[in-house]
């Protein structure tokens, strides 16, 4: 097995040098990064850099173990998602350096899903002669397939944060908060506290913390702007993958990101 997978990769690069020159590329600077990271003993980054370099060979892998035909476009996509969102992103900074960095790659991130999720219905749709799946109910899975995985994520935020006091869940400053808990006659009354400049931060014996510039939003705000722009990336995608289903012949965008059986 070991042996068709190589010749496999060798094959696919004779047909796209250019992919798999962006691979290896991407996996060098992966390799250097992880070695800068052991080097300074930030076991935590070497890891994820290992992880990285797992996450790369995805792809082939699945082309390898289910037979399909990925889209060079897809391909290279995720590699490049990949190493935007772990090296760029976490390793170096680049969520708190630019500020639409989170936003950017959560948006492509909906509109990917979208296109696999469309891909694996449409290859369903194929197969099945005796039911015609119609082209809004293909596209509404699509969307579906999307938000779900957008979900899945924020949910392991969540759990990464809670159990190994991570902060994926990126923590913002608000000056206006809008809350039911500070009504003084427990009425479900929302009272509005506005223009906050700063707060201070005590422990149960009364000792100063820190000082925070406004009130600390705990990702609440991160997590919608996630699921916000995984829905715009989503319903980008179904408004191309609809005329492609009405067009087939004349797409020249969804077609490039459509898995195949392999023949």
């Amino acid at each position: 097995m070991r042996k068709e997978f190589y010749k496999m990769v060798k094959r696919e690069y004779k047909d796209n040098k250019f992919k798999f020159t962006l691979y290896f590329l991407l996996r060098g600077l992966i390799i250097l990064c992880l070695v800068l990271q052991l080097l300074k003993g930030e076991y935590e980054n070497a890891a994820l850099c290992f992880l990285s370099l797992v996450l790369l060979l995805l792809p082939f892998i699945i082309e390898h173990k289910f037979k399909v035909d990925l889209p060079n476009t897809i391909e290279i996509i995720i590699m490049v998602f990949v190493f935007s969102a772990e090296i760029l992103g976490e390793i170096n900074n680049f969520y708190g350096i630019i500020p639409f960095w989170d936003t950017m790659l959560h948006t492509l991130n909906g509109f990917l899903m979208a296109a696999i999720g469309f891909s694996l219905f449409d290859i369903l749709n194929k197969h099945l002669s005796s039911i015609e799946l119609s082209p809004i109910f293909l596209c509404l899975f699509s969307f579906c397939f999307s938000m779900t995985i957008g979900v899945a994520w924020e949910f392991f935020e969540y759990g990464m944060d809670k159990t190994v006091h991570f902060d994926m869940q990126k923590d913002e400053y608000i000056n206006d908060i809008y809350t039911v808990s500070l009504d003084p006659k427990y009425d479900n009354n929302v009272i509005t506290v506005s223009d906050i400049d700063y707060t201070i931060l005590y422990d149960k014996n009364g000792k100063e913390l820190t000082r925070l510039d406004g009130y600390l939003d705990i990702g609440l705000n991160d997590t919608m702007k996630d699921l916000i722009v995984n829905f715009i990336g989503a319903i980008t995608f179904n408004i191309f993958g609809y005329i492609y289903l009405k067009n087939r012949d004349k797409d020249v965008i969804v077609k490039n990101f459509i898995i195949k059986n392999k023949a």
